[in-house]
């Protein structure tokens, strides 16, 4: 059964196409659950409107459901926190030209 760990670093394998950087790095991802052979994920996008949001919700889906060990994923898009570009690893903020 995969770990918390080894599910975010298949997650930064989705990058947001709008900004080239993956959802991890990003901090859009919140929170991974794995109970049995399920892997529960709750992540954000960058704004509610985002018209790549699908997309990048069933990519996610796709790519932990190829993983050994894994039956099913769902992917829970929330809002609360709100995201902010604090929750930026600092590479992410490197690459975006954030001081950090």
């Amino acid at each position: 059964m995969p770990t918390k760990e080894d599910v975010l670093e298949i997650l930064k394998n989705v990058n947001d196409p709008e900004l080239m950087l993956n959802i991890v790095d990003l901090g859009l991802v919140y929170d991974v659950d794995i109970q049995d052979r399920k892997v529960h994920v709750k992540m954000t996008l960058t704004s509610p409107m985002c018209p790549v949001g699908p997309m990048i919700q069933k990519e996610a889906k796709e790519l932990i459901e190829e993983m050994e060990g894994v039956d099913e994923a769902e992917i829970e898009i929330v809002w609360d926190p709100p995201w902010s570009p604090d929750r930026m690893s600092d590479e992410a903020k490197l690459a975006l030209g954030f001081d950090i």
